[in-house]
């Protein structure tokens, strides 16, 4: 049974696990081959490919608004949710900055070749680690057809080929927008299977891809809690990825109570929906403008869950459960705590964070410097508003996902994230004794 007949099956809901691993294992054999080619390609001609799928990106404008037509008709018609219909909705403007952000990542530094350090070791070897491509990624997500072009762009710039696994809602845009940028690739000498979008959109191909060990050499998922949940959980190949987003803020009590509630509300309310949208307020107790904080957030429409001693600060303060202190809201609510000094807001966010975004909002150095070294996150900030956890943000151009874990890499992930090193010894005819 060929690819084509097995997409046809999986899609009429005909399909068992065993064709779906088949799908999976064709795409990746054939994603690695590309892969080979990519990784050899200049920096030169990759930038001209990327160009060149913005390009056709931009051609093929029609064509894609109207297939994103047809998938927000079908979620409305499923009852699919504002925020997310406002996800998944494409237009002129919003397609010609899909486009601008390819452009973006051509115009960034290649990492690939970079030479990170070099050494001569006691028996005249000379070591250089040097960055190379990670392999074949595959990138699972939901709603936003953006990804889809984010993702391949960012995989193919820094030499890895991509396995791409959008979500149902998306599908006609996903396809649209893949036939457009793997045409302008493939017409400056990139193989078009170094950029593949799974052609089913049956759950079953998902649990292939997670344990497609040894064919896909990392997964990252873009999407809800329960995608990065189920991803965690059930992948057999190295994920990078957060879960929640449980940022905090401590104001101390040497912060300035101007630029305290300035970046308390820019943390929590220019955008709540963020994965770096602050979601617990520590107020010291020595602070002296706490009630100025709280009030500014409260007539912002934020709703606040308290401590005690946070509640007393305005009765418009509702009681915090022990729940609230482990919740990422997504929304205009936001958790609060009055502490005791450094020692008990380091305290709580050891108990509490996800390990995503800290900030602290003091003029005392010393404070802000203990901070930043005994915070245990991926972004720690001093006097910043933790909404900019961001990719772009950092100067990177653009970034495929934020990272929680310890290993490879930590916070946005952009090109630098999406490599590895290999090391090249140089000798001049050394034997070990």
């Amino acid at each position: 049974m060929d690819i084509e007949l097995k997409t046809r099956t999986a899609d009429s809901g005909q399909n068992t696990p065993s064709d779906c691993e088949q799908i999976v294992h064709d795409l990746a054999r054939a994603g690695r081959k590309a892969q080979r080619v990519l990784a050899l390609m200049s920096d030169a001609d990759k930038a001209d490919a990327l160009r060149a799928a913005a390009a056709a990106i931009r051609k093929a404008a029609p064509e894609i608004l109207a297939a994103n037509t047809k998938d927000l008709d079908a979620g409305k018609a499923n009852g699919l949710a504002p925020a997310m219909l406002d996800r998944l909705m494409l237009d002129e403007q919003r397609l010609d900055g899909i486009a601008s952000a390819i452009e973006n990542v051509a115009s960034l530094p290649d990492p690939v070749g970079q030479e990170i350090d070099r050494s001569t070791v006691p028996s005249g070897l000379e070591l250089v680690r040097r960055r190379i491509p990670i392999g074949l990624i595959g990138i699972i997500y939901e709603s936003r057809p953006n990804v889809t072009a984010d993702a391949a762009a960012l995989c193919l710039r820094s030499g890895n080929a991509a396995l791409l696994r959008g979500g149902s809602e998306a599908v006609n845009s996903n396809r649209a927008l893949h036939a457009a940028f793997t045409e302008g690739v493939a017409s400056k000498g990139v193989p078009a299977e170094a950029i593949q979008l799974m052609p089913t959109q049956d759950r079953a191909a998902v649990g292939a891809m997670l344990k497609a060990a040894g064919l896909v050499d990392m997964i990252v998922p873009r999407g809800g809690k329960s995608l990065v949940e189920r991803v965690q959980n059930d992948a057999r190949v190295p994920v990078l990825a957060h879960l929640d987003g449980i940022c905090h803020t401590y104001i101390h009590a040497a912060a300035d109570p101007e630029m305290a509630k300035k970046l308390a509300l820019n943390a929590k309310m220019r955008r709540t929906g963020i994965c770096g949208a602050m979601e617990t307020l520590l107020l010291d107790a020595n602070f002296p403008a706490s009630q100025d904080v709280v009030a500014a957030l409260l007539d912002a429409g934020c709703e606040l869950r308290g401590d005690a001693r946070a509640r007393a600060l305005d009765s418009r303060i509702g009681t915090a459960s022990d729940e609230d202190w482990d919740t990422e809201y997504l929304d205009a609510v936001l958790s609060v705590a009055v502490v005791d000094g450094l020692d008990a807001a380091l305290e709580h966010i050891a108990l509490h964070s996800s390990g995503h975004t800290e900030a602290i909002v003091t003029a005392d150095q010393a404070a802000a410097a203990r901070f930043l070294a005994e915070v245990d996150s991926a972004i720690v900030m001093h006097n910043a508003s933790s909404q900019f956890a961001d990719g772009g943000e950092f100067g990177l151009g653009a970034e495929i996902g934020i990272a929680t874990g310890r290993l490879h890499a930590r916070g946005p992930v952009a090109l630098e994230g999406l490599t590895t090193y290999k090391w090249q010894v140089h000798g001049t005819g050394q034997a070990r004794p």
